[in-house]
């Protein structure tokens, strides 16, 4: 594995992991009503720590081989979105605004999932917790979303 390509996806997953240091969930996040399956809150940065050390190695195995091109836009559009999402649910409490966004996200991740596949199968299934995550965290965020028909998002 290149380490710079590695080091270069990771600084990327940094940035995005960021949003999550800026707009914390806090008091706003603690007062919803959500389902009871909602995953305890130290779950979430042990498993985004894991999942960005994913994405990381995925990236820097498949941004080496030829023809990757298609793939690694995918990889850029998932990255993006994942990088939208924190600040329009935790910080904005937009959370229909989010659900949209995170459907672009699972959209995108299932895409570079099969674009990997296509390329290298390790990195193909290095995305498939994150696939998985992800489609945890769309229906959390619909739940929420349903269950708090009367929250207010702030203003922009």
């Amino acid at each position: 594995m290149d380490w710079g390509l590695f080091l270069t996806f990771l600084a990327a997953c940094g940035a995005a992991s960021a949003t999550g240091a800026m707009f914390e969930p806090g008091k706003w996040y603690e007062g919803l009503a959500k389902p009871r399956w909602t995953p305890p809150g130290w779950v979430f940065p042990v498993a985004w720590s894991v999942l960005y050390i994913c994405m990381a190695v995925s990236a820097a195995r498949v941004a080496a081989l030829p023809d990757n091109g298609q793939a690694m836009a995918f990889w850029a559009l998932q990255i993006a979105f994942n990088t939208l999402w924190t600040p329009i649910f935790f910080g904005l409490h937009r959370m229909r605004a989010a659900m949209v966004v995170m459907v672009g996200l699972w959209l995108s991740v299932a895409a570079t999932m099969l674009a990997f596949f296509q390329l290298d199968l390790i990195a193909g299934w290095l995305f498939v917790p994150y696939l998985v995550w992800v489609s945890i965290a769309s229906a959390l965020n619909f739940s929420v979303w349903r269950m708090n028909p009367d929250v207010q998002p702030t203003a922009a």
